[in-house]
């Protein structure tokens, strides 16, 4: 491989880092938020509000129910308006975050809700707050199943640069289509897939151990 192509690959690389890095971190904040929405204004909890948690469960369902590849081209015209380009790292943060939010966000529901309702009965009868039910039962308590959902859902966003990379979002999936699809280089490709598979890899890994920390603690 020659050296151009190698600066390429490192470039590409940080690319995805940069466009999976920053969605991942709105990610994290938006998904918990809204999941947390989500289990407190269910029927019966703390804050009980059925209406608007069928229209946020609505909202998230119909994003969750668009492929990603449909969602890519639909939100162009926010991705301009957003970040004054539709090509780049930067164009691609845009539907990368709107479609991993709702997917973490019903992830970390689910960790959410299978914490027991005696521990949060407990701490009602010790006259906590609803604020201090959230922040220290709640999360503590679903913070291991948050983190390994995070970890798939980070997993699942790398997929999806990849596939932006077909409408010139950058990283790898570009490198790969316009260098190894192209023009027939199957060096490329294979060195593309070798890296995204080893970064999946890492990032799994790190969060299962991650993940079996917090529960031994």
């Amino acid at each position: 491989m020659s050296e151009f192509m190698l600066k390429a690959l490192w470039k590409a690389f940080l690319d995805t880092l940069t466009m999976v890095g920053i969605s991942a971190a709105i990610v994290w904040f938006a998904g918990i938020a809204l999941a947390m929405i989500l289990v407190t204004t269910a029927r019966g909890a703390i804050f009980s509000a059925p209406t608007l948690n069928r229209v946020l469960g609505s909202v998230i369902n119909a994003f969750r129910a668009t492929p990603f590849i449909i969602l890519l081209v639909a939100l162009i015209p926010l991705t301009r308006l957003l970040v004054g380009t539709t090509i780049g790292v930067w164009a691609a943060v845009v539907p990368i975050t709107l479609s991993a939010t709702p997917f973490f966000a019903r992830i970390a529901e689910v960790s959410l809700r299978e914490v027991g309702g005696g521990v949060i009965e407990a701490a009602q009868s010790l006259g906590c707050e609803r604020r201090h039910i959230i922040f220290n039962v709640l999360l503590p308590e679903a913070l291991p199943g948050i983190i390994g959902g995070f970890t798939i859902t980070i997993v699942a966003m790398i997929g999806a640069s990849a596939m932006a990379g077909a409408i010139g979002a950058g990283g790898l999936g570009d490198l790969a289509i316009r260098y190894g699809y192209q023009r027939y280089d199957t060096t490329v490709m294979l060195a593309v897939i070798a890296i995204l598979i080893v970064l999946v890899c890492g990032i799994q890994y790190a969060g299962d151990r991650y993940v079996h920390f917090l529960r031994a603690r």
